[in-house]
């Protein structure tokens, strides 16, 4: 089982792990690039020369804008890159009657399917409640998937949702109110971009918090190679690795199936939950790096 970690030129610290067995290691719409530094120009927006096709899938309450700051450093590496706008978050006032989990999992699912028409694999990026969505897709296109990337975010196992306990508004779940957020949710975040982020948010379908996942696949899932982008450090752990090392080692729910992959990497990357919006240029770093070895 290969093991492997990012380069990283910020002195955090990385994960990775064979199998349950943590080790630590130093480390960290199509958008293509003309030219990159280095690279060979591309073809056509259809497939990079010598990148890969990037699915980015934004979190709760954001759409395909998200990853603005993110994107450029990926088309760098010479990437193409698809960042996606999920159905019912078109618009503020979109229509989310019947617009569940499933809905979005089937729109990844199509965009996968658009781009490995003609062959090749795709990598898919899921940032807190798009991990559920990208999961539920690589189940059901496992042979289409040349790595996971799970940015902040919960591996959900099948039956499991996104979230209970956020207000509930007819047939969506609007962003609440900061102060049922914790202060490391918010890390980085000043008043500008706490506002900046109210003015970009989009009601969540409700159905993407409340719906079961359903999965079915799990030998084919769980041998995608995964990368998962902790950010978060709760409680006294000295950090996000630390505290994941806890976690797996008290066989906790919130690294149940994280501890069934057979080949993943754990990677700081210190912040808050939305390290789009506070470090988005070392974000994009990470990725690079960690996608860049599926070439």
């Amino acid at each position: 089982m290969r093991a492997v970690s990012a380069v990283n030129s910020y002195d955090d610290v990385s994960v990775t792990m064979r199998g349950s067995q943590p080790r630590r290691r130093a480390g960290i719409t199509g958008i293509s690039a003309g030219r990159a530094p280095g690279a060979e120009r591309v073809s056509d927006t259809r497939r990079s020369v010598r990148g890969m096709h990037i699915i980015l899938v934004p979190g709760a309450w954001l759409d395909a804008s998200a990853w603005a700051a993110v994107v450029p450093s990926l088309v760098e590496a010479g990437h193409t890159v698809h960042p996606m706008t999920l159905p019912g978050k078109e618009s503020p006032d979109a229509d989310q009657a019947g617009i569940g989990l499933r809905t979005h999992v089937d729109a990844v699912v199509a965009r996968i399917d658009e781009l490995t028409a003609e062959g090749g694999r795709v990598v898919l990026v899921g940032h807190s409640a798009g991990a559920n969505v990208i999961t539920g897709a690589a189940d059901l296109r496992a042979a289409a998937v040349a790595r996971l990337v799970y940015v902040d975010a919960v591996l959900p196992s099948d039956g499991s949702i996104v979230n209970d306990q956020f207000p509930v508004v007819g047939e969506s779940v609007p962003l609440p109110a900061w102060d049922l957020f914790q202060a490391p949710d918010l890390e980085g975040l000043d008043d500008a971009a706490l506002e900046d982020f109210r003015a970009r948010a989009l009601p969540e379908p409700k159905g993407v918090f409340f719906d079961p996942i359903s999965l079915t696949h799990d030998d084919a899932r769980r041998a995608i190679p995964a990368t998962v982008i902790a950010c978060e450090t709760w409680g006294d752990f000295p950090g996000p690795a630390a505290m994941i090392d806890h976690l797996l080692a008290e066989n906790s729910p919130y690294t149940k199936e994280l501890a069934t992959l057979r080949d993943v990497e754990i990677i700081e990357l210190p912040t808050g939950h939305w390290p789009m919006f506070t470090r988005p240029r070392e974000l994009g770093e990470v990725l690079a790096a960690s996608i860049g070895r599926e070439r």
